[in-house]
């Protein structure tokens, strides 16, 4: 049995590509990867979190910026869509577009069951090597949780996790305290299961 082969786009054949799509993929080493729908609670706390955090930005330098911003992780290649990104300062991007941010502070992503190990390993290895990213947020879409990992002085990570509508996480590098009770607002996990 013989298989086709493989066609590999260049960056610039991805992002024109993607700059016309009706839907967004990712890209790494030559090839695209379209993305999936989200569920129900996976667009309430996104919504529940960009409402929390917008009023402890404004009139600082920070900005929250959803999900159609792509990043670009110079290190390694990858072209991403994170649920929630923060930028602090003027935000660099990639070229003339401004569709492409290069210069991430905090990147938050809400996991869903079928992206929460790429979201918690190879994916956080792409960010990581992001020089600018100082916190990564990961908030869970199946019960009221979220893990902290917080850039130390020495280019370590460290984790903080959270649980329960009590508790809250710190974003240093933004200036924000996220209270889970508000990302996780009107969100019944309870309901949501079914028999």
């Amino acid at each position: 049995m013989s298989s086709l082969p493989r066609t590999y786009l260049t960056p610039e054949q991805y992002l024109e590509i993607e700059r016309k799509a009706e839907y967004k993929s990712e890209y790494f080493r030559g090839e695209m990867f379209a993305m999936a729908g989200a569920s129900l609670a996976h667009n309430r706390v996104v919504r529940s979190t960009i409402a929390a955090i917008v009023p402890q930005l404004r009139g600082r330098s920070c900005e929250i910026l959803p999900s159609d911003m792509r990043i670009y992780v110079p290190a390694t290649g990858l072209y991403t869509y994170p649920d929630m990104t923060i930028v602090c300062g003027a935000p660099r991007v990639q070229d003339s577009r401004s569709d492409t941010l290069l210069n991430p502070t905090v990147i938050i992503e809400v996991l869903s069951p079928s992206t929460e190990a790429y979201d918690r390993g190879r994916k956080f290895n792409h960010y990581r090597s992001i020089d600018s990213l100082q916190d990564y947020l990961l908030l869970s879409s199946e019960r009221v949780s979220a893990d902290l990992f917080t850039r130390q002085a020495d280019g370590h990570w460290a984790i903080t996790s959270a649980e329960g509508l009590e508790s809250s996480v710190e974003l240093r590098s933004a200036g924000v305290v996220l209270s889970l009770a508000d990302a996780y607002e009107g969100i019944d996990f309870a309901a949501a299961v079914t028999p």
